[in-house]
């Protein structure tokens, strides 16, 4: 089968691999029928991803049909739609029963596909711990609907879920890309006051506008962003914070935007370390929450999506074959032509 690899730091390609086989009784093997491409994906390609093993099939963000299932599986049966989860997990250690599955003690938990273990970018896949690293799709939800299910989709939900959002409270969101628009599509079903959404990007920012994901747009090299916050909470500052882009100075502003006593979340990947200027900002008690998604809720998700409270279609922009996914990947990688997310479609399917 076609497999998208990591072979070196700067380099993917597509080569030959084998199709794969069940293991162990635990394990299922999927047909995909759509992918995608994930910032995370470029991270293991800048090689800022330590843990990435080399000549790993990539990709974590896909839905498929299941083609065969370990005797120990009895969630899933062969001819089952289903969306990939981005982490597998035991569901028995310390962590799992806690419901921290990125955590996952097991040496193939928390996220190993697409990064130690082969991923989704190719025609199957094989799936460690099916019953908990899969979710049966709703007979009413497409392909397209499913597919962040259980990567970006789940993170926004897990950050609205850490966050504690209450009803009535001012939410921004640093950041309109594809993670900051699940944030804010997930924080809206807590019934925030108002949902700021805050990027450079004045197309990113106009995509969610039109899609009505948040109610306040701002861009920081234009915009007071302080001033207009202040202005929507009596001068106190954000209730929640969401810092999702990962930017140079984006954590000191995620933190000087939100009023005492708030939460700010930290959702992004940093290439380099961050300060936490403690005197600067002694006495605004703020409680800081971050880490990797623990990706446990997706079956919730999909439930929210098939009954209509979750939409994703302003998610996917753009819709490629297969055979041209490095096409897609510079597409994606330069954020040309208002890219948010792509669809690789295989190509007898496409």
């Amino acid at each position: 089968m076609k497999s998208v690899v990591y072979k070196d730091v700067g380099n993917f390609e597509i080569q030959d691999r084998p199709l794969p086989e069940i293991q162990k009784p635990t394990d299922a093997v999927v047909r995909i029928t759509m992918s995608s491409i994930c910032s995370s994906d470029l991270h293991i390609m800048d090689g800022s991803v330590p843990r990435a093993v080399k000549g790993t099939v990539v990709g974590h963000e896909a839905v498929g049909i299941v083609e065969s299932v370990g005797e120990s599986v009895s969630r899933f049966k062969v001819g089952d739609r289903v969306a990939v989860n981005v982490e597998t997990f035991c569901g028995d250690c310390f962590f799992c029963r806690r419901g921290y599955v990125n955590n996952c003690e097991d040496p193939n938990g928390g996220w190993a596909i697409g990064c130690r273990i082969d991923g989704v970018q190719a025609s199957h896949v094989r799936i460690p711990y099916a019953d908990n690293s899969l979710s049966l799709i709703p007979e009413n939800v497409t392909d397209e609907s499913a597919l962040f299910t259980g990567d970006i989709l789940s993170t926004g939900y897990w950050a609205a879920d850490i966050s504690e959002i209450k009803e009535g409270d001012v939410v921004a969101i640093i950041g309109a890309g594809p993670t900051g628009l699940c944030c804010s599509i997930c924080s809206k079903l807590h019934n925030p006051s108002k949902i700021i959404m805050i990027d450079i990007s004045d197309e990113r920012l106009e995509h969610a506008r039109k899609y009505g994901i948040g109610d306040v747009f701002l861009n920081p090299e234009k915009d007071d962003i302080d001033s207009v916050i202040k202005s929507y909470t009596d001068g106190r500052g954000a209730d929640i914070v969401m810092e999702v882009a990962g930017g140079k100075d984006t954590f000191q502003t995620a933190w000087k935007i939100a009023r005492p006593n708030a939460t700010v979340s930290i959702i992004a990947m940093y290439p380099e370390g961050q300060t936490i200027p403690l005197p600067d900002m002694y006495g605004k008690n703020l409680t800081f929450k971050t880490g990797g998604v623990d990706a446990s809720k997706c079956d919730e998700i999909l439930k929210l999506i098939s009954e209509g409270k979750i939409d994703t279609a302003p998610l996917i922009t753009h819709r490629y074959p297969f055979s041209r996914i490095m096409e897609a990947y510079e597409l994606f990688r330069n954020m040309e032509d208002g890219v948010i997310k792509v669809a690789i479609i295989p190509d007898d399917l496409s």
